[in-house]
């Protein structure tokens, strides 16, 4: 995995997945922490940035961050940020397979309903960079984005 992979961290919400918004920014967070793209240290992007970028209310971003700070993953410095702990989270293959098999199969069914074929998608993939620009966001329908670098 090169450098630049490991240092970005692209926050989306599916509002029609069912899931809270702020329980998306969790697991995103978790996920990012379990496979190395965030580090003991790191620091998390201001509630209020987070919130702009995603345009969402910031007592969302602050919900997903307060719950991280109940459960020991982030440490909140008070005009400073909030910042990665040093508390170990890990996933298995299983479940990071699991979340990947959804995501992959919502957007399969989704690009088929446009008449676009499985091959279609699959050369899509091959052939492009889904984070092209840092800092930039992304749009994809109703799905709200953000790349954030750190």
């Amino acid at each position: 995995m090169d450098m630049e992979k490991e240092k970005t961290l692209a926050f989306t919400l599916d509002p029609k997945s069912g899931v809270p918004y702020y329980k998306q920014i969790i697991l995103q967070i978790e996920m990012a922490i379990s496979d190395g793209r965030l580090v003991s240290g790191d620091q998390l992007p201001t509630v209020r940035g987070l919130a702009v970028d995603l345009r969402i209310n910031p007592n969302t971003v602050a919900r997903a961050y307060n719950e991280l700070e109940i459960r020991g993953v982030v440490n909140t410095q008070q005009g400073t940020g909030t910042f990665i702990s040093d508390k170990t989270i890990s996933m298995t293959e299983v479940e990071r397979e699991r979340i990947l098999a959804g995501l992959a199969r919502e957007f399969i069914a989704k690009a088929q309903s446009y008449g676009f074929s499985k091959d279609d998608v699959l050369s899509f993939l091959v052939e492009e960079d889904p984070v092209k620009r840092n800092n930039q966001e992304v749009s994809d329908g109703d799905k709200k984005s953000t790349v954030f670098t750190h």
